[in-house]
C-alpha cells in the first residue's frame, strides 16, 4: 500500500511539473509573438529567463560566423557587442550536446570551462560562481547560447531543478530569436515586405526540414496562400522508435498562423518529453482550450512508430484517416477517431497500436483530398490512393512532391493547404 502511495506522489509530481511547464512555455509564446523586433523579443527573452530562473545575470550570445556575440545581457556590464572565440568549454559542450549544461562551482570544477571565463569576470568586474548554458535550438541548428550566473541564494549555487528549467524555458526563446532574426533580415533586404509574408517565412521554420530527415520518414507543406495553418513534425526518439504529427487549424489569416505556432511548439516540447500519442493529444487539447478563439479549432494526428515490435501507436483528434499501404498493395484506412483540439476540455483522447510490417503510412490534410477537378469532383481519399500507387516505388525523399505535382497539375487549383507525410515501414 505504502509503494502505491508512493507512485501515485510521483506520478502527480511529474503530472505537475508537465503543467507547470507548459503554462510557461504558452506564457513565453504568448509574450514573444506581440513583436518581431530582434532588440525587443531578446529583452523579453531574458527577462522572463532571470525572473524563472532567479539569476543575478543573464546573457544572450548569438553565433556569429565562428564566433559568438553577445546581443543581450542583464545585471553584467561591458559585454554587449563582444566577441568570444568558439573554443572547448561548457559552450561548445552545451552546444555539441545540444542540451544545457550546469557548472556548480566555476573555481572547482575547471574541467568543464576555460580561462576566457575569468578573463570575463575581469573584463566586466562580475564575479561568476555558478554557471548554466543552454543551446539555443531551432530544430536541430543551434543559433546561439543563453547562459545564467549564479542563483540567488546563500551559496549562489544553480541545482538540477534550474537546469532543467533553463533547458525548458530556451525552447520558445530560441524559436523567437530566430523568428525576430528572420524579421529583421527580410525587413532589411526589402523595405516595402509585409508583414504576411514574413509570418509565412517564419512558419517554414516550424517544420521539420530536410537537414533533421530520416531515411524512411519524409513529409510536404504547400501552402495555398503565404502563410499556412497547417503543421507536420517528425523525430527520432532513440531505441527504434520514431515519432510523428501532424495538424490542421481551422480557418485562416494570422490568428490561424498563430494557433499553429503555438500548437506546434507545444507538441515539440512534449512529444520530446512524453511517448504516449493520446497523452500528448489530451495536454495539447488542455492548452489549447484555455487560449482559442471561439469557433476555432485543431485537427491532428499524433503517433509513434516503433521499429523493434513492428507496431504504430496512433491517436486521432477529428483528423483526416491516413491511409496504410502495404506491399501486397493493399490500403488500409485508419478511421478511429476523437473531436478535433479546442472544442471540449474533458475530451480523453484514446490511441490504438496497429501492425506495421513492409507497409507506408500516409498522413494528409484535408486540403489535398478537398481539391476538385474542372467538374466540380473531390480528390477524396480513393482518389488519392491512385496517386500513392502510381508513384510508390519513387524514392521516399521526393515520392510526396511527385504526388502533389502530379494532382495539383491534373485537378482543379488548389484553394487550401496541403500537407503530407509518409512513414515507410524499415
Amino acid at each position: 500500500m505504502f509503494k502505491f502511495f508512493l507512485q501515485n506522489s510521483s506520478e502527480k509530481k511529474e503530472k505537475d511539473e508537465i503543467k507547470e511547464n507548459l503554462s510557461i512555455i504558452t506564457q513565453m509564446n504568448h509574450e514573444f509573438t506581440v513583436s518581431l523586433d530582434l532588440t525587443e523579443t531578446l529583452n523579453n527573452a531574458l527577462e522572463v529567463i532571470t525572473k524563472k530562473i532567479n539569476a543575478e545575470a543573464s546573457n544572450v550570445y548569438l553565433i556569429n560566423q565562428k564566433k559568438l556575440e553577445c546581443i543581450a545581457s542583464t545585471n553584467q556590464s561591458n559585454l554587449e557587442l563582444m566577441e568570444i572565440p568558439l573554443a572547448q568549454g561548457v559552450v561548445t559542450k552545451a552546444m555539441k550536446l545540444g542540451k544545457c549544461i550546469r557548472v556548480g562551482d566555476v573555481s572547482k570544477d575547471t574541467r568543464e570551462i576555460k580561462e576566457f571565463y575569468f578573463e570575463l569576470d575581469s573584463k566586466t568586474n562580475f564575479n561568476t560562481v555558478s554557471i548554466l548554458c543552454a543551446p539555443l535550438l531551432v530544430r536541430s541548428e543551434c543559433i546561439g547560447i543563453i547562459q545564467c550566473m549564479n542563483k540567488k541564494n546563500e551559496n549562489r549555487l544553480f541545482e538540477e531543478e534550474d537546469r532543467k528549467l533553463l533547458e525548458i524555458l530556451s525552447m520558445p526563446a530560441a524559436l523567437a530569436i530566430k523568428n525576430a532574426k528572420m524579421a529583421d533580415e527580410m525587413i532589411e533586404k526589402n523595405k516595402t515586405q509585409k508583414e504576411i509574408e514574413i509570418v509565412g517565412e517564419i512558419q517554414k521554420s516550424l517544420l521539420t526540414q530536410d537537414s533533421d530527415r530520416i531515411a524512411h520518414i519524409s513529409g510536404i507543406n504547400i501552402p495555398a496562400k503565404i502563410i499556412s495553418g497547417d503543421f507536420y513534425n517528425f523525430s527520432d526518439l532513440g531505441n527504434g522508435l520514431y515519432g510523428f504529427g501532424v495538424a490542421d487549424v481551422s480557418g485562416k489569416g494570422i490568428k490561424s498562423s498563430l494557433l499553429m505556432s503555438k500548437a506546434s511548439s507545444l507538441y515539440t516540447y512534449l512529444s520530446k518529453n512524453i511517448f504516449s500519442p493520446a497523452r500528448i493529444l489530451n495536454l495539447l487539447n488542455k492548452e489549447i482550450c484555455e487560449t482559442i478563439s471561439r469557433g476555432m479549432f485543431v485537427t491532428m494526428l499524433v503517433g509513434i512508430y516503433d521499429s523493434n515490435k513492428n507496431e504504430l501507436c496512433l491517436s486521432n483528434a477529428g483528423h483526416e484517416p491516413p491511409l496504410i499501404y502495404s506491399k501486397k498493395k493493399d490500403f488500409e484506412s485508419f478511421i478511429i477517431s476523437n473531436p478535433p483540439l479546442g472544442v471540449d476540455e474533458e475530451i480523453n483522447y484514446k490511441e490504438t497500436v496497429i501492425p506495421f510490417k513492409e507497409s507506408s503510412i500516409y498522413i494528409f490534410t484535408d486540403g489535398i483530398t478537398e481539391i476538385k477537378n474542372a467538374d466540380g469532383e473531390m480528390l477524396g481519399s480513393e482518389g488519392l490512393q491512385t496517386y500513392i500507387q502510381k508513384h510508390n516505388l519513387n524514392l521516399i525523399n521526393n515520392r510526396l512532391k511527385a504526388i502533389v505535382d502530379d494532382i495539383v497539375q491534373l485537378e482543379k487549383i488548389q484553394k487550401d493547404d496541403i500537407t503530407m507525410l509518409v512513414i515507410d515501414s524499415i
